[in-house]
């Protein structure tokens, strides 16, 4: 079931897998849709997975039913070799990355997370995860091309939420609901900056601004998480704000004794490797990343 938060544009994307192989790529574009993912004339075990595609913000959608014409049961997939968790923004939701016209906007039709390098960081570390992601969301500032702060969009204040939407779910938001913090991850990586540069621009008062609340917002990042390692990266649409990153994890650990922390800086995007919508990275950046930041979390963890 299905409710977007706007019309055509934001309508739920999922994808549906069967023994990793798609067989679903869809748009939720009735209040309920029921789909077939396997038939076949003998019983067998399959493995399925259900791939929300686009992000929380502009698309809530629930399963309701999962069922079966077999005597066999439903079971849960087996827990991966690793658990990660990665917050982030468009870049990491994979904004645009089927647009492949820098001059085309979001619609969630071209969203697809999977070809994100948050997505196949995770598949080549075999790791179970979550994504903590908003597009357009920053520190202390969403994207604004006035110059002016926007406030609305911060990312910390619904880190502890299921997560955020603008439009609702059986007249619920996931904003209104607390996260459980029960699956603990092994390492929690942050890309959060790229917004907040639009508005800290070079005023040296802002950006001082950034890094105090990113100090904030690791201290609030590693209360409910007191094992997992953090990896704080920056760079893929501009590494403007990275020395402030890397000051606001020093900051932090002078002020803890929490040294469990780290950074790493993304190249930034070139204009040979393409652009996906509104100026995005291309999947050929985003895989360039993704081989980058594989590496550097293999060193990191020892895995």
């Amino acid at each position: 079931t299905s409710l977007s938060a706007g019309e055509k544009d934001n309508q739920t994307r999922i994808a549906i897998e069967v023994n990793g192989q798609w067989v679903v790529d869809a748009l939720m574009d009735a209040p309920e849709k029921t789909f077939t993912v396997f038939e076949a004339s003998e019983a067998q075990q399959v493995t399925v997975q259900v791939i929300k595609l686009s992000e929380s913000a502009m698309s809530t959608c629930a399963i309701k039913w999962i069922t079966v014409d077999t005597e066999g049961r439903i079971q849960p997939a087996k827990a991966k070799h690793h658990r990660m968790e990665i917050v982030g923004d468009s870049i990491t939701c994979g904004y645009g990355t089927d647009d492949l016209d820098p001059e085309h906007h979001f619609v969630t039709a071209s969203e697809d997370v999977t070809k994100s390098y948050s997505y196949k960081t995770i598949q080549a570390l075999n790791a179970d995860y979550g994504i903590v992601s908003l597009s357009g969301y920053g520190i202390i500032s969403g994207y604004t091309d006035t110059a002016k702060e926007k406030v609305d969009q911060i990312l910390p204040k619904y880190y502890d939420k299921l997560g955020f939407s603008y439009g609702s779910y059986l007249g619920m938001k996931p904003q209104e609901i607390a996260w459980h913090f029960a699956d603990k991850p092994e390492l929690i990586i942050i890309n959060l900056g790229t917004n907040d540069d639009s508005y800290c621009l070079d005023h040296a008062d802002r950006q001082l601004d950034y890094q105090q609340n990113y100090t904030a917002f690791l201290k609030k990042v590693r209360s409910h998480n007191p094992e997992a390692k953090i990896l704080c990266v920056l760079g893929m649409m501009g590494d403007r704000l990275y020395p402030f990153v890397e000051k606001a994890v020093a900051d932090y650990t002078q002020q803890t004794g929490d040294s469990n922390i780290t950074c790493m800086a993304f190249p930034v995007q070139l204009a040979e490797d393409g652009y996906a919508a509104d100026w995005h990275p291309s999947i050929v950046t985003h895989d360039k990343a993704t081989q980058r930041l594989v590496g550097f979390v293999k060193e990191l963890m020892g895995w």
